[in-house]
Order: structure tokens, then C-alpha cells, then sequence
């Protein structure tokens, strides 16, 4: 994986232009690690990794029994990727990784509250696209594609499989269109994903990591504030707007008293 060290937020809009159709997922810490929240949890709380994909099941059957009281539309619970967004969407750890098809929104969720040296992964989704694992070559995106009945269970349940897939449910959510969302699903939970798209590196770096110093934080955050890139408009409902109240504090304009609008 390619590390690079950006050194003002200029360098940062002039490098990610030229990434036509990549995906950006962006860590308020440049020290975490590409994992998705359920890796973490089960990393943390159960040590013992050989009932991950037991646990991983059960989570799954505890939500779909106990979802439909608080959903409109039941029917998404049968579709494993709408269910698993479902579950992201409202905190439960899952196996996806949130990603975003707009540097500047990943930039906003690497920056919006760091303290120290945030990082934004940029993978290159075009040639993913087209790629498989250098053990399997069958193990195309299409081939693994979980929105298609049994191929969740078959490719990403069974935690064996080093692959990754990228893409959306069939219906997104107001949050995803708003995000310009997408998703990346590991085949193993054990390994980050840097370390499972080497299998798909054949010379060509798919996974880039940009090192953004906490130092550009300000002059980033007023720019993506100017794009209208805020918590209101990226979680169109009440919750973002509330979280959006926190970046309010820190802007004053010329001229105007702290109370104005």
C-alpha cells in the first residue's frame, strides 16, 4: 500500500482529481486500521475466532426477528446487503465498510474531529472491478456478488474466503444517495483490508493511504462547510442536523456578533 504524506489541503484537492471512480473512506486516526466495526467488536470482546461466523450468524437472525417492529418495509430484512446497511445505518457492527465515492466527504469524516493526524484510504474501485484474488481467478465481482441469493452465505458467512466486494444495495437509503455511498465487504474478518487486497495486486497498488496533518483541519473543514459538506446535509434528518451544531460553534464571520444567525 502506497503511503502518502499530504502537506496542505490544495495538494489534497490537486491528488485526489486525478482518482476518476475510486472510493475514499476517510479515519480521524492515520494509526487505525482498514477493519470494519464487526472485526473490531469481535477483536475486543471474543477472543475465540472460531465462533466469529456462528456469532456473525446469530447477530444477523436476533436483528431480522426484531427489526420489522420498527420498519415499514419488512421485505428488506430477506435481502442480506439491505439488511446489513439497515443494521450499519443504525450502529450495529457489521461486516461493511462504509465508503464514499467524494473525496471531500471522506475528507470531512477523516477531519470533522481529529486531534492528531487523520487518513483517508482511496481504492481504486475501477480495476477491483475487474479483479480477482491471485488464488482463485473465478472469484470475480460478479461471481461473488452478495445481492444475488446464497452467494452471502457461500462467499462472506463462511469468513474463508480473501475477497472483497465492492458496490450498493439494490434500493439505497437517503443517507447513502447523500453520502454518495458505497460499500466494501471482506470475505475474512480476521485481516484488515489492505492486507486482502494484496491478493488482488498484480504490480499495480489498488489501496492508497493519504496522511492528512491535523495542522489543515481548519482551512478544510471552512472549504467543505463552503461545498455545503456538513453532518445536516450528509444525515438528512434530525440526528444531523443536531450534529451539525458542533461545527456551528467554531465559525464566526466578519462583522458578525456571536449571536447572529
Amino acid at each position: 500500500m502506497d503511503v502518502i504524506h499530504i502537506g496542505s489541503w490544495n495538494e489534497f484537492v490537486a491528488l485526489t482529481s486525478v482518482h476518476n471512480g475510486w472510493a475514499f473512506r476517510g479515519l480521524q486516526d492515520a494509526d487505525w486500521k482498514l477493519k470494519s466495526s464487526l472485526s473490531r467488536y469481535l477483536e475486543s470482546f471474543v477472543p475465540d475466532m472460531g465462533s466469529w461466523r456462528d456469532r456473525e450468524a446469530r447477530a444477523l437472525r436476533i436483528f431480522r426477528r426484531k427489526a420489522h417492529n420498527y420498519i415499514q418495509n419488512a421485505c428488506v430484512l430477506a435481502d442480506n446487503i439491505r439488511c446489513l446497511a439497515l443494521m450499519q445505518h443504525h450502529g450495529a457492527p457489521t461486516r461493511l465498510l462504509d465508503f464514499t465515492k467524494s473525496p471531500f466527504v471522506a475528507a470531512f469524516f477523516a477531519l470533522n474531529q481529529a486531534t492528531r493526524d487523520a487518513a483517508i484510504f482511496a481504492l481504486d474501485t475501477p480495476t477491483l472491478w475487474r479483479a480477482a484474488p491471485s488464488n482463485n481467478s473465478t472469484l470475480r465481482r460478479e461471481m461473488i456478488d452478495p445481492r444475488v441469493n446464497d452467494n452471502f452465505e457461500r462467499y462472506f458467512a463462511a469468513n474463508c474466503n480473501e475477497i472483497v466486494w465492492v458496490g450498493e444495495p439494490e434500493e439505497m437509503d437517503r443517507r447513502l444517495l447523500a453520502q454518495s455511498g458505497t460499500f466494501v465487504m471482506p470475505g475474512v474478518l480476521d485481516k484488515s483490508l489492505d492486507e486482502i487486497i494484496l491478493r488482488y495486486e498484480y504490480g499495480r497498488k489498488l489501496i492508497k493511504k493519504l496522511v492528512l496533518p491535523v495542522s489543515i483541519r481548519e482551512e478544510a473543514m471552512l472549504s467543505l462547510y463552503r461545498m455545503n459538506i456538513t453532518h445536516a446535509t450528509l444525515f438528512p434528518d434530525l440526528d444531523g442536523l443536531s450534529r451539525s451544531i458542533g461545527y456551528e460553534l467554531e465559525i464566526t464571520w466578519p462583522g458578525h456578533h456571536s449571536s447572529a444567525s
